[in-house]
C-alpha cells in the first residue's frame, strides 16, 4: 500500500473514531433524560394529587355550609310548625322539612364520601412524594456518573483530533481535498476495502482489471461503481 493510500486509511479510521463519540454522548445523555423525566413525571403526578385534594376540600367546605344552612332551616321549619294555624300550612312546612332533611342526608354522605377520597389521595402523595424523592436522587447520582462519562469522552475527542491534525499536516493537499470531496457524500465510507472482489461501499463486484490494480498499483483507486477510494487489507488475499 502506498504512502498516500496508507495516510487516507489511517484518516478514515481516526474520522471514524470522531463521529463514533456523538451517539456515546447522546446516549448517556438519554439515560440522564430518562432519569429526571420519570422524577418529572412524579413531581407533575404530586402536583395532580395535591389538585384533586384541593378539590375535594372545597367540595367538602360547601357541603358543609349547605349542611349549616339546612340545620338553620330545619330549625326555622320546627319554630313555624308550632305556630302554624291550619292543616294545608302543617303539611307545606311538612313538605319544607322532609325536602330539607333529604338534601342534609345527601350532604352528609357526600361529606363522608369526599372525606375518603381526601384521605385516599393524601396517602397516594405521601406515597408519591416517596416515589420522587428516590428517582430524584437517582437522577442526581447518575448525572455525576453522566458527567464523569462526558469527561472521559472529551479527553477521547481530544487526543483523536490531535492525531487527526498531526496526520493531516503531513498528508499532501491535493490528496486531501480529493477525500473530504468523496466524504461529503460517502461519510466515513469514503475509503473502504476490497473484500472477496467487491468495493465494501457499494458492495458491487468489481472487475479483475480494477482489482489488480487495487493489489499491485501505487496509485490510488476508486471504485467504478460507486467512485470510493479502494484499498487492499493485509489480510486479503489476491
Amino acid at each position: 500500500m502506498n504512502k498516500y493510500l496508507n495516510q487516507l486509511v489511517k484518516l478514515s479510521e481516526i474520522n471514524k473514531e470522531i463521529d463514533a463519540f456523538e451517539p456515546r454522548v447522546q446516549k448517556i445523555q438519554k439515560t440522564l433524560n430518562v432519569a429526571f423525566e420519570k422524577a418529572k413525571n412524579a413531581n407533575t403526578d404530586i402536583e395532580l394529587l395535591e389538585e384533586e385534594i384541593k378539590d375535594s376540600k372545597l367540595k367538602k367546605m360547601k357541603n358543609e355550609a349547605l349542611l349549616a344552612e339546612l340545620s338553620e332551616k330545619l330549625k326555622s321549619v320546627s319554630k313555624k310548625t308550632a305556630s302554624v294555624k291550619n292543616e294545608k300550612e302543617v303539611k307545606a312546612l311538612q313538605l319544607e322539612e322532609d325536602i330539607a332533611k333529604e338534601q342534609c342526608d345527601y350532604a352528609n354522605e357526600e361529606i363522608a364520601r369526599l372525606e375518603k377520597i381526601i384521605e385516599l389521595k393524601e396517602g397516594e402523595k405521601v406515597k408519591t412524594k416517596e416515589v420522587y424523592s428516590e428517582l430524584q436522587k437517582a437522577a442526581e447520582e447518575i448525572s455525576i456518573t453522566v458527567e464523569s462519562e462526558r469527561n472521559v469522552i472529551k479527553e477521547e475527542i481530544a487526543v483523536a483530533y490531535a492525531k487527526k491534525e498531526e496526520l493531516v499536516s503531513t498528508m499532501s493537499q491535493r490528496i486531501l481535498s480529493f477525500y473530504e470531496k468523496i466524504r461529503k457524500w460517502a461519510h466515513n465510507s469514503a475509503v473502504v476495502p476490497v473484500r472477496k472482489q467487491a468495493c465494501y461501499g457499494c458492495f458491487m463486484r468489481i472487475n479483475d482489471k480494477t482489482n489488480a490494480l487495487v493489489v499491485q498499483s501505487e496509485d490510488i483507486i476508486t471504485c467504478p461503481h460507486c467512485g470510493r477510494i479502494l484499498y487492499r487489507e493485509a489480510t486479503e488475499v489476491a
